[in-house]
């Protein structure tokens, strides 16, 4: 059935992604807009293979080649995302923008004392001077940043150096967020001259003390709306 060009539509039960690859297939034809959200939980194709009848045993076997040869884990939702590649590769003289992002769900990148920070005595600050767990990624702290502002997933998120820092750009210039280490005075300038809605930063990047006492000052003087976040 046809839904309206504008459409969002979501399956909760993904499998190998035949939904997303339909509406794929539906904006080429008539020239939609139709987004698409894929929930898919982690099923582990060799639990199912050792699972399987006699009779499905052959089809999962050549499910499994399939995911070897494209060096990617044994799990459905893989055979998802080389699907939608595959439809991308396809369509891409047709439409403009195949792309597709990939989340997966993860606890917080925040150590406890973030949200609980009465409970931690004082003498065990110096351990706990960042509130980030040591594993996560910038990408990582982006997403939930966005989760956190009601920033859109799909929205377009770009990359730029300033100052020799990583800085995301995401929903043109409505958020920028920069969680690299070490950063001055100067880039922090030049990202509030850009004058995002939204500007976020880890309070463990800042360069220093002179950094920390000054960043509000900067704000104020070139983007005093910038709604400001120090994780």
């Amino acid at each position: 059935t046809k839904t309206e060009k504008n459409a969002i539509i979501l399956d909760f039960f993904s499998g190998s992604a035949t939904t997303a690859h339909a509406v794929m297939k539906l904006n080429a034809e008539d020239g939609g807009n139709r987004k698409f959200i894929m929930v898919q939980l982690p099923e582990n194709l060799d639990e199912a293979y050792e699972k399987a009848s006699p009779k499905n045993k052959a089809s999962l076997k050549n499910t499994l080649n399939f995911l070897d040869k494209n060096h990617k884990p044994h799990f459905i939702s893989e055979l998802g995302k080389i699907r939608l590649e595959l439809c991308g590769n396809e369509l891409k003289n047709i439409v403009s923008d195949t792309g597709f992002r990939v989340l997966k769900l993860d606890t917080t990148n925040m150590k406890d004392v973030y949200y609980n920070p009465a409970e931690y005595e004082l003498s065990l600050f110096d351990n706990l001077a960042d509130n980030i767990k040591e594993d996560r990624t910038p990408e990582d702290l982006l997403f939930q940043v966005m989760l956190d502002l009601g920033v859109v997933l799909s929205s377009k998120i770009e990359e730029s150096n300033i100052g020799g820092k990583k800085v995301f750009n995401v929903a043109d210039g409505f958020l920028y967020a920069c969680f690299d280490e070490n950063v001055t005075e100067d880039v922090i300038t030049e990202i509030a001259k850009k004058n995002p809605y939204y500007f976020v930063m880890r309070d463990s990047s800042m360069a220093n003390d002179s950094v920390a006492t000054n960043f509000e000052q900067i704000f104020a003087t070139y983007s005093p709306d910038t709604v400001r976040k120090v994780l």
